[in-house]
């Protein structure tokens, strides 16, 4: 069976489940009482079996059935492209939200969609994990939303702060198991963000966007702060593995190309964090390097601007890698009769990364989320990390 109810209001976590409501797998069976039936309900997660008569039965259980009604009643696959478009619905839904109750000590598998999607793409991994029994039991599942139209760093900086509330949130205390055995999945533009949200920046991406150091920036303590936090960061504690799917960490051609040119007029630019670099590229143009000067001063810079191959900062971040002791793991597209060779909107040369523990090769277009062979790569890279020693060497084949 499915439970279905409406989203919680009394308390902060209700913030972490999805507005559609909430929605739980459960068994029921009838058993015969002193002259009338009861219908007993649980979960079958807690409770895998009972015994009845004398008898021990296996609970039957449907892991994804609860889920698929919430697909069925989510608005976000229409909002997801409005929103890059400029619609605001899907940004006032932002935020990081648990598709089951949260436990301590399962490690998490935060996913985030790319470019114009939403975290339903994900549905065929989530209902894997759920369906194993070994990864339901040591795995949560959780997904982000986020407004696509935004220029890279800026969503980088929006998903760092959605975390950091949802473990305000969890874990006040910040000593639970889960919060150090964090993993991320990533699709498309969602890989890279992923790959940012694991690395050091330095001051590469500040280099490449300013020709001052930040204490020679004459702006309020607001705005300046805004602009280093875009800019300057450091890998998020707690993440352990990252998976790249499809991940344009080159750049991505098609968003030069006549279609790419298209978009970036049509897809809307409306990210508020760009008043504060554009107050500070206005007081001081001279301040801002040449190739993005203009885009700041003019705040037009959006998500598809900011995939281009030739984008100056965008080109500066193919340098910054996953941090040590995070192992991560490239999943790469190749459609037959591309050429390049690559799934049709990313070359295989932009989604190959150096370093990665492993890369694997898939036939297929874009839609990595939905590739039977792509779902069965991310489940063995979780089942090989939960039987991984301590402290093991995080590279592996190349």
């Amino acid at each position: 069976m499915a439970l279905i109810w409406p989203r919680c209001v009394d308390a902060d976590y209700c913030q972490l489940f999805p507005p559609e409501g909430m929605f739980r797998e459960a068994t029921a069976w009838i058993e015969p009482g002193d002259g009338r039936a009861r219908v007993v309900l649980t979960n079958p997660r807690q409770t895998a079996s009972i015994v009845f008569g004398g008898t021990a039965l296996t609970l039957s259980r449907d892991t994804s059935a609860a889920y698929a009604n919430g697909i069925a009643t989510s608005k976000l696959p229409r909002l997801a492209w409005l929103g890059l478009l400029g619609g605001r619905e899907v940004g006032r839904r932002s935020g990081v939200y648990l598709l089951e109750d949260y436990v301590s000590d399962k490690r998490p598998v935060v996913m985030i969609h790319g470019l114009g999607s939403s975290p339903l793409v994900w549905a065929r991994l989530s209902n894997a994990i759920w369906g194993d029994p070994e990864l339901a039991s040591h795995y949560q599942v959780w997904h982000v939303v986020y407004q696509t139209n935004a220029p890279l760093l800026i969503t980088r900086l929006r998903v760092q702060n959605m975390l950091d509330r949802a473990w305000e949130i969890l874990d006040p205390e910040d000593d639970d198991v889960a919060r150090d055995h964090m993993v991320l999945v990533g699709h498309s533009m969602g890989g890279v963000l992923s790959r940012l949200l694991v690395s050091d920046s330095g001051d590469v991406l500040w280099n490449a966007a300013f020709k001052v150091v930040p204490e020679a920036i004459k702006a309020s303590a607001h705005d300046l702060s805004l602009v280093r936090g875009i800019f300057q960061f450091e890998s998020y504690p707690g993440i352990t593995r990252a998976i790249f799917l499809a991940a344009p960490h080159r750049g991505a051609p098609a968003a030069a190309s006549w279609w790419g040119r298209l978009s970036q007029v049509l897809v809307g630019r409306r990210a508020q964090e760009m008043r504060s670099l554009q107050k500070v590229a206005s007081r001081q143009p001279h301040s801002v390097v040449d190739g993005v000067r203009q885009s700041y001063l003019q705040a037009r810079l959006n998500s598809i601007s900011t995939l281009q191959t030739f984008q100056p900062v965008r080109a500066a971040s193919e340098s910054l890698l996953p941090i040590k002791g995070v192992r991560y793991h490239s999943i790469v597209a190749v459609k037959p009769g591309s050429h390049p060779p690559g799934d049709g909107a990313v070359p295989v040369s932009s989604a190959e990364l150096e370093g990665a523990t492993s890369t694997t090769y898939v036939q297929g277009g874009h839609g990595l989320p939905m590739n039977d062979d792509a779902v069965a790569d991310v489940l063995r890279i979780l089942r090989e990390s939960l039987h991984e020693r301590p402290g093991s060497d995080p590279t592996g084949p190349r």
